[in-house]
């Protein structure tokens, strides 16, 4: 229990009057305002930048589009080697799918999951293939046979101003630019 006569004072890290002297603390235990707020604008600006590069630009993305079909090309080239079967991927401008060559013709691989018909996910896309072949009313066939050595390509994926390539050198390899 305190005596009357004695005041207890309770130190806060905040700055303040203190009322025993009447007159402004100078030995500051705490923040300014003015440095909470320089501090808020640095993680502010540093958690933008994070935002930033987290979210994929058009380059990007396009190139991560281009990076997924040339190994799912690796898969089916591998498959046409293993099942000994050609195996051809087509592609428009907005989905692409790949298919395999029976008796009967040109068979979709729709009980695949690897090699199932998907979706771009940046459409529409303009394809061009080099060198080229003779297109089915706009769609553009890539076959892979049986043999380990096929012919080289590249296959140019590009929308607005950016574009991005897959470059096949006919023995197994895929290097997406």
């Amino acid at each position: 229990m305190a005596s009357q006569g004695v005041l207890a004072w309770m130190q806060t890290l905040a700055p303040g009057w203190n009322r025993r002297y009447h007159r402004f603390r100078d030995n500051r235990l705490g923040f300014t305002l003015l440095e909470l707020l320089v501090v808020l604008v640095i993680v502010g600006v540093m958690l933008g930048s994070i935002a930033l590069n987290a979210t994929p630009g058009p380059r990007q993305a396009l190139h991560s589009e281009a990076q997924r079909v040339a190994q799912l090309m690796q898969v089916a080239r591998d498959e046409a080697i293993v099942r000994n079967k050609e195996i051809a991927f087509e592609s428009d401008d907005r989905r692409y799918r790949f298919l395999i060559r029976d008796v009967e013709g040109w068979r979709v691989l729709a009980d695949d999951e690897l090699l199932r018909e998907r979706s771009y996910r940046i459409s529409p896309l303009r394809l061009r293939l080099d060198p080229s072949t003779p297109s089915n009313q706009g769609v553009l066939r890539i076959v892979f046979g049986r043999e380990p050595v096929d012919e080289a390509f590249t296959l140019t994926f590009s929308t607005q101003n950016v574009w991005s390539a897959v470059r096949a050198d006919g023995v197994g390899h895929f290097q997406v630019e």
